[in-house]
């Protein structure tokens, strides 16, 4: 459990967070404990750490950082996102239903629809986004609504505070993927949730150096339960990767500040260029969801999705552009662009990709730190080389 400490604002506590480690010979950040074991005083009392799977002081320091940030019970660290996800996942038991949106990374639908209905564990995808429809598809086996908000890679946004105060009445757990928004944007706790999820690999990280996974809970229950997982599954992130993002999560809200800015730009441009169909950013005002992400966030995220007028334009722009790399994260300080159909989802079989919107003609993008009119001449450019190449009907 970590110390709350939240007398300052969001960008001083991630300067100041309580790590809970201290007295290291006054060293400003928490060292890196690079040990497997500890020395134990005697057989009887094992002391505050003996083994780094069960607990290390630099993970713990990351740890209570991320539960304070989020005003949690606690916090965990594993190893990658989707570690994160499985571990949380595995606190169900065979029989048990979850309610997933049915808008979410290819990965959380994998990991469900193929590792852990072997586990009897049944998914039931709904759109989120109607509390109405989550409010029909809650059964008698129901235990969780699992919920993506924005969601990736249509940004659609669900009313938390609705969704958890229905879960609530029905005794159901909520669980929130705060990947996009993190929490300097968002604190789903605050709503009611019980349990958030990071892929830390992302705008925690910041710099496309580290994969980790973050996991933070409303109570102590869960917070035993989790840990029992962590312990016994062992999927933990090492000391170093911990160091790294404690060292990247300082720079959070400089880093946001200006990727939203930058971001809400380069929607607003795109919506002006005769190639792109669509644009996806609960930024802008002709977004269905502005209104409900304006009154339950501070902001709007740095992704952006968008098509195209079909898979050649889309393919032209990613052999194209320069300043954006072509991958498949997001949140770092270097824009990234992603083809979802073939990579962060393309795990998701091609007819319910289909059926979800996911064409080869949609683009995603995590707006970086590129200046906006350098990040928008880039893209310009590509955009008249196609009016060249005459590949525009």
């Amino acid at each position: 459990m970590h110390t709350n400490n939240n007398k300052h604002r969001f960008g001083t506590n991630l300067i100041h967070a309580n790590t809970g480690i201290d007295g290291h010979f006054g060293a400003v950040n928490v060292p890196i404990y690079q040990v497997s074991t500890f020395n134990q005083e005697d057989e009887t009392n094992n002391g505050r750490y003996d083994y780094s799977r069960s607990g290390n002081p630099t993970r713990e320091a990351l740890e209570n950082t991320i539960a304070q940030l989020e005003n949690g019970y606690a916090g965990f660290a594993f190893s990658s996102g989707m570690a994160a996800i499985s571990s949380v996942l595995s606190i169900f038991e065979s029989g048990d239903e979850i309610l997933v949106s049915h808008d979410t990374y290819g990965g959380t639908y994998r990991v469900l629809t193929r590792l852990f209905s072997k586990f009897g564990i049944k998914t039931t995808f709904v759109d989120t986004t109607k509390v109405e429809k989550v409010e029909e598809a809650i059964t008698k086996d129901t235990r969780a609504i699992y919920i993506e908000s924005p969601s990736n890679p249509f940004l659609q946004v669900t009313d938390i505070k609705a969704v958890a105060s229905l879960a609530k009445e029905r005794n159901l757990l909520t669980i929130v993927d705060n990947t996009f928004l993190t929490p300097y944007l968002q604190q789903p706790i605050d709503l009611g949730v019980n349990i958030v999820i990071h892929s830390a690999t992302k705008y925690i990280s910041g710099h496309s150096d580290v994969i980790g996974g973050l996991v933070v809970v409303s109570d102590e229950k869960l917070a035993e339960e989790v840990k029992f997982v962590q312990n016994a599954f062992g999927a933990i992130l090492g000391p170093q990767d911990c160091f790294l993002l404690l060292r990247g999560i300082k720079t959070l809200k400089v880093r946001l500040d200006q990727q939203l800015k930058t971001a809400l730009q380069f929607a607003k441009w795109l919506e002006e260029q005769s190639l792109v169909s669509c644009v996806y950013y609960p930024g802008l005002e002709s977004h269905p969801d502005h209104k409900l992400i304006s009154e339950q966030a501070n902001g709007y995220g740095a992704m952006i999705s968008f098509q195209v007028q079909d898979e050649k334009v889309a393919r032209h722009i990613l052999q194209g552009v320069k300043l954006a790399s072509i991958g498949v994260s997001l949140g770092a300080v270097e824009s990234i662009l992603t083809h979802p159909a073939t990579m962060s989802h393309a795990s998701i079989p091609k007819e319910v990709r289909e059926e979800k919107g996911i064409t080869d003609s949609l683009l995603r993008l995590s707006v970086g730190l590129e200046e906006f009119e350098d990040l928008k001449q880039d893209f310009d450019a590509v955009f008249q080389s196609l009016e060249e190449k005459a590949l525009i009907k």
